[in-house]
């Protein structure tokens, strides 16, 4: 069996949204949270990839930055070659923050705008240490810059001289300055052009095969994240709704969810995109505060049921490694 790196269990991360007065109850006020992560749990294995997909909002970023513990966890367990890590203080114990890297959304706000390629790149270098002298340090730098495409000579320039492809390339060097094994992409392409996202894609694969690294890739372009994911986990609302071998999930896609973000994939037919309908899917997404109970997605599902709203669906095996969290999987179509 391929051994799990790592596992998440019934994580949950919710944030304060504020109270309201209440005249004549008690207590007399109320506080309201905004249930961005409620009870995640998912698996990933050593040298493999998950791409975990869901519209804005949906609790993506908040999986892996409460992962990195860039958030406190309010529960759940997050569990790091078999060693609960959710709750150690960063401060006093830095093992994890070397093995676990990010790679963040936006090329041009992760930069610091004021210090070179170099002092980017070496900063977690002088932090744990990793290299005895300066022209060790130097050297290590030149061999990351041209690991990911770049030239020696960039690592005396600053990140306003490059074009957003470049500056992504000098977060991913960053993120393996360290030696990581685990890496956290956050949305790491969707902030370039098109054109580019390929070329990045690309990268992260053939460093993946060299280094023998592990991702959680994080996105809403579900043809990238078909393409580098080897097993694709779909959110909505803070909750998982579906999760599996990558080629199952998109070919056989069994929550009402799933079927209509993949059927929501615009196609280049103008006369089929104008009078087309996705089925399974209406109204609004309701708010992740203080949610309702029953199924997060019941309120814009055209097959829900009164169980549906009453009772939050747990994830099941339906085969193959698959599991969704619906009462009617296997009844719709």
């Amino acid at each position: 069996m391929a051994e799990i790196l790592l596992e998440v269990k019934n994580l949950k991360k919710y944030f304060k949204a504020g109270s309201q007065i209440q005249l004549f109850k008690k207590p007399f006020y109320e506080k309201y949270y905004l249930h961005a992560v409620d009870d995640v749990s998912f698996s990933i294995e050593k040298g493999t990839t998950l791409g975990l997909v869901g519209e804005s909002g949906c609790g993506k970023t908040t999986v892996g930055r409460t992962i990195l513990r860039l958030y406190e966890a309010d529960g759940g367990q997050i569990l790091y070659e078999g060693k609960d890590i959710a709750h150690i203080p960063i401060s006093s114990d830095k093992t994890y923050t070397k093995k676990i890297q990010m790679v963040f959304q936006d090329p041009y706000a992760s930069l610091d705008p004021r210090s070179t390629i170099a002092d980017i790149i070496g900063e977690g270098i002088e932090v744990h240490k990793l290299c005895k002298t300066k022209n060790e340090r130097e050297e290590r730098i030149c061999e990351l810059l041209e690991m990911v495409g770049l030239n020696r000579e960039h690592r005396n320039r600053f990140p306003h001289e490059f074009s957003g492809g470049q500056r992504q390339r000098v977060g991913i060097a960053r993120a393996l300055s360290v030696n990581p094994e685990f890496i956290v992409c956050d949305e790491a392409i969707s902030a370039l052009d098109v054109s580019i996202q390929a070329q990045i894609i690309n990268l992260l694969m053939r460093l993946q095969k060299e280094m023998g690294l592990t991702y959680l890739f994080i996105a809403h372009d579900l043809s990238m994240v078909r393409h580098i994911s080897d097993q694709t986990a779909v959110m909505y609302l803070g909750t998982i709704v579906e999760i599996g071998p990558t080629e199952e999930v998109y070919q056989h896609p069994s929550h009402p969810y799933t079927k209509g973000l993949l059927a929501s994939v615009p196609l280049p037919d103008p006369d089929y995109e104008a009078n087309r309908t996705v089925r399974g899917m209406k109204g609004e997404i309701s708010s992740p505060i203080n949610p309702k109970p029953g199924c997060r997605f019941a309120d814009r599902c055209e097959f829900a049921t009164e169980k549906c709203r009453a009772e939050m669906p747990k994830l099941h095996e339906i085969g193959n490694g698959h599991k969704v969290a619906c009462h009617l999987a296997g009844e719709t179509k």
